[in-house]
């Protein structure tokens, strides 16, 4: 966040401590023991469960919450477990209102669905206390697997390729294991450190080796060739690195969403975190969505999203929008950067209306401009270097059936792959999927 010193209205400690503990405490509180069981009494346990069907996981979600019904919440967790390893994260940030609770059975009745992420969370939590990890190891196989990247897929990988017996070494090029659920995602989502917490859980399963600070193709690191050389097979799932460019006059001005967010969740201290009094977030996602309510939970006076297209058409969710809308976050729509400008005592940052036409979007002659101190942009990020030999496609890595790339022996999953919607759960999913497929692959079948 090397830009904030660019205007004297960026400070840090606008709060007291006592609201810095209340912003940022935990969005959705846990369920206690007797409101698990309230909410599980509502589920119809279907035997055709629309809900499962909607999970990219496919947690069986009517059998879950049925254990957690008759008291029986570890053997839930296991169950949930079973197919999403990340499963407590994915309880506390999975967009559940378009996934398992919006095919919910009770949401068409009733209008309200069955509490499943919250219920989710309640079991994988009781089970993550208990300090137990319900796998173990099948016998080493003598096989050894290379991981790129230690956020969803990556870990989820791992975690199947090392159970089948696989000796697994992670190599991330961040200091800390954890990918998006570490550094991307907003600090209210998951406080208390649980992202490290779930790590550290999941390598309980033995056989995988972490290595961090270790970048593919960085000098002194290593190669994919290298990697091939050591291994018996590689899973590529380091995500995107690359943060897309405005491309307009003044953007250096500007400061990416994604890098703020890092430095948030990563600053032991929130009140040396310098927060701007008027801030702009350029974007429409769900990173523009929680830098914009973070800037605000850290005190900024305004907090402002500008997207280019309808409210209707923005990408981030429905529920994620509305929260913004609850922190005071405001919202303009129809309207495209045009240019930032230094001005006396800050930012001006210029937006042009636009409307959609037959040929797409298209800017009017009609701009305005929006005072600012700081300015993140949030417009999607790319596919940092990868080896020239793989083959591309729709700016991520190629994929054919479950996730194996053009070359032998490398598979690939998560945000970097093409195919499936960027979310945790997602990611999950395909690293899941690619370590089945690599251990028939390792053991001959």
């Amino acid at each position: 966040m090397t830009n904030s010193q660019l205007t004297p209205g960026v400070v840090p400690g606008r709060l007291s401590p006592q609201e810095y503990d209340a912003n940022f405490a935990d969005v959705a509180p846990p369920l206690d023991a007797h409101e698990a069981q309230v909410a599980a009494d509502r589920c119809y346990f279907c035997h055709d469960a629309p809900c499962m069907t909607a999970c990219p996981t496919s947690i069986d979600i009517p059998l879950f919450i049925r254990q957690i019904a008759t008291g029986t919440p570890e053997a839930a967790a296991k169950t949930i477990l079973g197919q999403n390893i990340l499963g407590g994260m994915c309880a506390r940030v999975c967009p559940t209102e378009t996934l398992c609770e919006g095919d919910c059975v009770r949401m068409e009745s009733e209008g309200k669905p069955v509490e499943i992420g919250a219920l989710q969370r309640f079991a994988t939590d009781r089970l993550m206390a208990a300090g137990k990890h319900p796998f173990t190891r099948a016998a080493p196989t003598g096989k050894s697997v290379a991981v790129v990247g230690a956020g969803p897929a990556g870990l989820s990988a791992a975690h199947r390729l090392a159970m089948h017996g696989h000796e697994v070494t992670i190599y991330d090029a961040r200091p800390k294991p954890g990918g998006l659920n570490e550094y991307g995602i907003a600090s209210y989502k998951a406080p208390e450190a649980f992202a490290s917490a779930e790590v550290a859980w999941l390598l309980q399963i033995g056989g995988i080796t972490v290595m961090q600070n270790w970048q593919m193709g960085r000098a002194g690191d290593g190669t994919l060739d290298d990697l091939l050389a050591d291994h018996d097979a590689v899973f590529l799932g380091m995500g995107l690195s690359g943060v897309n460019a405005l491309n307009l006059p003044g953007e250096e001005l500007a400061i990416p969403a994604t890098d703020f967010i890092a430095a948030l969740r990563q600053t032991e201290d929130l009140s040396t975190l310098p927060i701007g009094r008027k801030v702009v977030v350029i974007g429409g996602g769900m990173t523009a969505v929680d830098a914009a309510v973070q800037a605000k939970l850290l005190g900024a006076e305004t907090s402002t999203i500008v997207y280019r297209r309808s409210q209707g058409e923005m990408p981030a969710s429905e529920h994620e929008q509305d929260h913004a809308l609850g922190c005071n976050v405001r919202l303009i729509c129809n309207a495209a950067p045009v240019a930032i400008h230094a001005v006396e005592g800050g930012l001006e940052v210029e937006f042009a209306r636009t409307e959609t036409t037959g040929a797409g979007l298209r800017k009017l002659d009609d701009t305005f401009r929006l005072k600012a101190d700081q300015v993140f942009t949030a417009i999607g990020q790319t596919l940092g270097a990868t080896p020239a030999e793989i083959r591309l496609a729709g700016g991520k890595i190629a994929v054919d059936g479950a996730g194996r790339t053009s070359l032998s022996r490398v598979w690939a999953g998560g945000d970097c792959a093409l195919g499936g919607e960027d979310l945790t759960v997602t990611a999950v999913a395909e690293g899941r999927d690619a370590a089945e497929d690599m251990h028939k692959f390792l053991m001959g079948e």
